[in-house]
């Protein structure tokens, strides 16, 4: 497996993880059996279950995009260093990602998710003058 297809299953698994965090933050603040239920109502959540709520919504979004650069290096063949690189950037963007917005760096969240954001930008823009 390439250096970028291992980081997008790294990616995937590392949203399973977030998913798993809003989920306990939110067992946590309400109850299992609120979490369990068709939620009509919503309780009121931690700034934490927030964050971690909206960062599970973040990755979501920019998973879409390094998938897409991710499929574009393989159907492309035009795997490298730089877009190996890359790939390895974003996920580690993405894992400091979490404490950062779950702690509220500011404004390095912001600056982290640029890192990810601009990697996956740099995979897709190689793949069109390979």
């Amino acid at each position: 497996m390439s250096a970028e297809t291992t980081a997008l299953a790294l990616a995937a698994l590392l949203q399973a993880v977030q998913i798993g965090l809003a989920g306990y933050s939110m067992n946590k603040d309400a109850s299992p059996e609120w979490n369990a239920s068709p939620r009509d109502t919503q309780p009121e959540f931690s700034a934490m279950t927030g964050r971690l709520r909206r960062a599970v919504d973040n990755h979501f979004e920019g998973l879409i995009l390094f998938t897409i650069a991710v499929l574009l290096v393989a159907i492309t063949d035009t795997d490298s260093l730089l877009t190996g690189l890359c790939a390895w950037l974003y996920l580690l963007a993405r894992i400091l990602y979490i404490p950062a917005y779950a702690f509220g760096w500011s404004p390095w969240r912001s600056a982290i998710w640029a890192v990810g954001f601009l990697a996956t930008l740099v995979m897709i823009v190689t793949t069109l003058f390979s």
